[in-house]
């Protein structure tokens, strides 16, 4: 029990340090967790922390990561061909980073900057366990 607490307290840290060993999942992390937090200011009036429904996106968006079947290969979600955010998810995702997007450019430049060379990748590469290679549109196969 306390091992979970931990876990989620460090989950609700949104600044936390990059983890070397994936840095492009947690860089993503990073991004979108400042973009709810934006939101969450603007559109809830919160200035600490988080409110319930922005708490429980927060929360479905590292699972979505955590669960990712791209990992460091991924793309940025809007160019990932396989969605995996239920619809109504999707919908307060996209609202989230349309209030944060135009926002992130002049208080985090340089995750915007990093999230536009994310998403120049169109295609999500696969790591096959001595290089990461071109996803051939099914999962764990070769």
């Amino acid at each position: 029990n306390s091992k979970l607490q931990t876990e989620r307290k460090a989950r609700t840290n949104i600044g936390l340090q990059m983890e070397q060993k994936r840095p492009r999942l947690e860089r993503e992390r990073k991004t979108v967790g400042i973009m709810i937090k934006m939101y969450c200011r603007g559109k809830h009036g919160v200035r600490n922390g988080l409110c319930e429904e922005c708490s429980q996106l927060w929360e479905y968006v590292q699972v979505r990561l955590d669960r990712c079947p791209f990992q460091e290969g991924k793309t940025t979600c809007k160019n990932c061909p396989v969605h995996c955010y239920r619809p109504d998810m999707k919908q307060r995702i996209t609202e989230v980073m349309r209030y944060a997007g135009p926002k992130m450019w002049y208080r985090h430049p340089i995750l915007t900057i990093w999230h536009f060379i994310d998403g120049a990748r169109k295609e999500p590469r696969e790591f096959t366990g001595t290089t990461w290679v071109k996803w051939r549109g099914k999962l764990g196969e070769d």
